[in-house]
């Protein structure tokens, strides 16, 4: 499977930067739905409310994924990867 990678920083309650990215099947062509699919995953992370728009989210590249990521975004709509102060 081929995925769409969108590079996101969102500002954490704490005032630093997290860098993750979401992963999401190729075709997925809708923005809002990406960005839902962040705010899923900060909630997770108790970072909701924090925003998450274009501004901190954008289309980055189509790579091909691991089954591993596969699999998550079959079962979840998408897939995380976390970079740089996510925890």
């Amino acid at each position: 499977m081929k995925v769409a990678v969108w590079d996101t920083y969102v500002t954490r309650k704490d005032g630093k930067i997290m860098h993750f990215d979401i992963l999401v099947d190729e075709n997925t062509d809708n923005a809002d739905q990406v960005f839902e699919f962040g705010r899923t995953y900060l909630k997770s992370v108790a970072q909701e409310g924090q925003p998450l728009t274009s501004k901190e989210c954008n289309f980055c590249h189509i790579e091909k994924a691991p089954i591993e990521i596969e699999n998550q975004i079959r079962e979840n709509g998408f897939s995380i990867i976390e970079m740089e102060n996510c925890n």
